[in-house]
């Protein structure tokens, strides 16, 4: 149905594909995964026919949708959700549009019947009923507000609206850009209960390892201009990677042994060189050539954090702070306090407060009420998610360097121009405007501007959006040796839980709670899932149980005793399936193939059944 046969592009001097092949079969859930600026949205909108390869063929079979979910989405913030979602059917979407919107005004506007009654014969002429169907169905699957205004709604659901308008074309392949760049945990969530719904085919590109191990059934890895195909989930693709880039190594070595011997022929005496045997040169030369096009793996960035002079052991104490803004209650009598070497997350759903609390708390806003006291000896290094301290206009090394050419990095001096080097800033590209930057070499500048003072406390507001997955994770060891005190805001599920020893949670309206541990700690001790105080007005989420009206029965009790091993039962047989996937030789049988994509999707709906009805059991108890 759709295959890549030796695709190849390149931009300027530089090769993003290289002789790329790729075939995605029916059912698969494939992520992409590579470096930034090693070419995956180029791939991408290759794919969807966005943009056009320098050689190679696109094979697509008539009849095959394929759609693409980009970064960036553009809508007119006045138009209504059912508008903005209707734009997906191209022409016919506009005569649906165009007969919702009469159906609103004609009640109050008799003389709009014969335009009605036109657009009707039209959409019956054009099976467009059908088409105004679909886009009910899936507006009501993703629970989205039909009539609010996108001006209303927040960046997470404004993706939602962009993954509905692209759902209605019924796509046999899926294109997701990051689709969970900027969402918070709860729609991250739900996204990806959506995509394990999906019928049919999914390439998405990501950098969340925890979205990547839930949804992937492969991963294929852009390194180099080459592509690099894993089957399995991201735990297999890991280990898989590790031992190919040990072989790699290994070939290099004993490549480059040979080519070392053979240079050292080539240079002996003059008798040597008129004896030479003619086909041991030609083979020199060969050698030379394949070594000259054979490209190193890239460099890690290398990321130095100077805690500076300790601080005083009380770092921050906060009691009884409130904060509102006009009706809307974001803290509620909140306390804490943060001692020198915490590392704390805070966790809670766009909008809820995260990035105000953490401003009362560092003394940049005053609280409604309450009081806020810092300890002694303080210097603060602040990330900030939109990036403000960054001048456009401005070089890169200008950004770090504010007119010096030797920083001073942990007690030792170092050129800037070095010191940009190991955050993977070539000499050409730290003299480019900051403007040309891609979302994940701004967020590296950031880092390599915030590292160059000690601080001793560190403040991260999403530090994580665009990195890729090895600058994440060089990331997560300097933060968890980290000497000083972290405050860190993200919606990474594995970062908080490698990083952070405790986790201030939004739970629901002005209420925040304190956890020790990471996500997965907090998972386990909340009482009850945490209501988002931003979900909207619309909503179908299943109702809770009252357990002030009732106590749990007989059967329940029974019920609530088997679940825990009945949903055990389950997730041993995914990993089993998991397991069988990352066979090479699985993708070859076709049955088994299909059965097993069908018995994985299944166990996948079960388990969200169970869970669901095992948190309502809980809330009896």
């Amino acid at each position: 149905m759709f295959n890549l046969d030796n695709i190849s592009i390149a931009f300027g001097h530089v090769t993003l594909l290289d002789g790329v092949n790729l075939r995605i079969e029916n059912g698969e859930r494939v992520c992409l995964i590579g470096r930034n600026g090693e070419g995956k949205s180029t791939l991408l909108k290759i794919i969807s026919n966005q943009i056009l390869a320098d050689s190679g063929k696109l094979e697509i079979r008539s009849g095959y949708k394929i759609t693409l979910l980009n970064q960036e989405h553009n809508f007119h913030p006045d138009e209504t959700v059912f508008h903005a979602v209707s734009k997906g059917l191209g022409k016919l979407g506009e005569l649906v549009e165009e007969y919702h919107d009469l159906v609103q005004r004609v009640a109050n506007d008799d003389k709009l019947l014969p335009k009605l009654e036109r657009v009707q014969h039209r959409l019956e002429a054009e099976d467009g009923w059908r088409l105004e169907q679909r886009v009910e169905t899936i507006l009501s699957k993703l629970n989205l507000p039909t009539d609010q205004p996108l001006s209303e709604l927040s960046g997470g659901w404004r993706r939602r609206v962009a993954l509905a308008q692209i759902l209605v074309t019924e796509p046999n392949l899926l294109l997701l850009d990051e689709p969970t760049n900027h969402l918070d945990i709860e729609a991250i969530s739900w996204l990806e209960d959506m995509l394990l719904d999906f019928n049919g085919s999914i390439l998405f590109v990501s950098h969340d390892r925890q979205f990547m191990q839930r949804i992937s059934t492969r991963i294929i890895e852009l390194d180099r201009g080459k592509l690099t195909s894993y089957p399995g989930n991201y735990a297999v693709y890991l280990r898989t990677k590790e031992a190919n880039l040990e072989a790699e190594s290994v070939r290099a070595a004993k490549f480059d042994k040979n080519l070392a011997k053979e240079e050292v022929w080539i240079r002996q005496g003059v008798k040597a060189r008129r004896t030479r045997n003619q086909g041991r040169v030609r083979t020199l030369q060969k050698l030379r050539t394949e070594r000259a096009q054979r490209r190193n793996q890239i460099g890690n960035i290398r990321l130095n954090l100077d805690s500076g002079e300790l601080s005083g052991k009380i770092v921050i104490e906060a009691e009884k702070i409130n904060k509102s803004y006009q009706d809307n209650l974001l803290v509620k009598n909140f306390s804490t306090t943060i001692l020198r070497g915490d590392r704390v997350g805070l966790i809670g759903a766009n909008g809820t407060g995260k990035t105000t609390l953490l401003k009362m708390l560092l003394g940049e806003l005053e609280p409604d009420s309450g009081a806020v006291k810092h300890g002694t000896k303080l210097s603060i290094a602040y990330f900030d998610q939109l990036r403000t301290q960054l001048n456009p206009e401005s070089t890169v090394v200008d950004a770090v360097s504010e007119g010096q050419d030797i920083l001073t990095i942990n007690g030792k001096n170092k050129h800037v121009m070095s010191y940009l080097g190991d955050f993977l800033f070539a000499p050409a590209r730290a003299r480019s405007p900051v403007k040309s930057l891609s979302g994940g070499e701004r967020n590296r500048l950031l880092l390599a501007r915030l590292f160059t003072k000690p601080a001793n406390l560190l403040v991260l507001d999403e530090p994580t959006n665009d990195l890729d997955i090895e600058s994440l994770e060089l990331l997560e060891d300097l933060l968890a040796n980290y000497a000083g005190t972290l405050l860190l805001v993200s919606h990474d599920r594995k970062f908080l839980d490698n990083v952070v020893t405790s986790t201030i949670v939004f739970e629901s309206k002005g209420k925040v709670k304190e956890y020790i541990g990471g996500y997965e700690d907090w998972l386990r001790q909340r009482s009850q899932p945490a209501k988002s105080s931003t979900t909207q007005k619309k909503s179908s989420a299943p109702k809770q149980i009252d357990s002030k009206t009732r106590k749990m029965n007989y059967n329940e009790q029974r019920e609530l005793a088997k679940l825990p091993n009945q949903i055990e039962a389950l997730e041993a047989e995914l990993a089993e399936l998991q397991i069988l996937i990352s066979d090479p030789e699985f993708h070859k049988r076709e049955q088994v193939k299909n059965q097993t994509f069908e018995r994985m999707k299944t166990i996948n709906a079960d388990l969200k059944t169970m869970y669901k009805r095992w948190e309502a059991l809980e809330d009896i108890s």
